[in-house]
């Protein structure tokens, strides 16, 4: 009996020595595992930020790729707007008109019509041209009228060549005329601004304004 008691005391005692090291071990065996799982989660944090990351900048290339290229539109748009309005310039710069000059050429008298809505001094009237005695099957004009052109008659566009509009209407004047027989080369203009030159007798046209 005595023995057992001291078997069963010496087993008690085992017991508390190892108790305190296998709590030890178990604490330490949990901890290894929180922090596993804590560097996984980290990873993944991270692994998350990165391709967030990489996303919103693929994002920003396109968006400064697409302001880049309307920015070049743009510029290439404005460019060519200016490279346009200097050319007009330059092109009215180089032909000036007054209003109490006398003008034949394609450019001057196509200008003189845009900037004073009139044929210049030196042009004429069919009908007016005959009351003072010029005959077109003579070719007679620059005989009876020395210098002048004709000018101002109707133009009836009835071939729809020219674009058409309410209460717009077309007149005719002979262009480079210096003597003799009328040529073939006119301008047709209208009472709202358009000028245009054909220098076949109607057949093809372009337009000045």
């Amino acid at each position: 009996m005595t023995k057992k008691k001291k078997d069963g005391g010496n087993l008690l005692k085992k017991l508390l020595w190892w108790l305190p090291i296998i709590i030890l071990g178990l604490m330490f065996a949990l901890g290894a595992c929180t922090r596993q799982e804590a560097k996984k989660e980290s990873a993944k944090t991270e692994s998350s930020k990165i391709e967030s990351s990489k996303t919103e900048s693929v994002k920003d290339g396109k968006s400064q790729s697409k302001e880049s290229t309307s920015k070049e539109e743009e510029t290439t748009t404005i460019t060519e707007s200016e490279e346009e309005t200097l050319q007009e310039s330059v092109t009215e710069k180089e032909v000036q008109v007054e209003e109490n000059g006398n003008y034949t050429s394609k450019e001057e008298v196509a200008l003189y019509i845009h900037t004073y809505g009139k044929l210049p001094v030196n042009y004429i009237t069919k009908k007016e041209a005959q009351d003072m005695g010029w005959d077109p099957s003579k070719g007679n004009l620059s005989d009876i009228l020395p210098g002048m052109s004709i000018g101002g008659s109707a133009f009836g566009n009835y071939e729809g060549a020219l674009p058409r509009a309410n209460g717009r209407r077309y007149f005719e004047c002979d262009i480079d005329y210096d003597g003799g027989y009328r040529g073939a080369k006119r301008l047709v203009y209208s009472n709202d601004g358009l000028v245009f030159y054909t220098e076949d007798h109607y057949n093809t046209f372009e337009q000045i304004y």
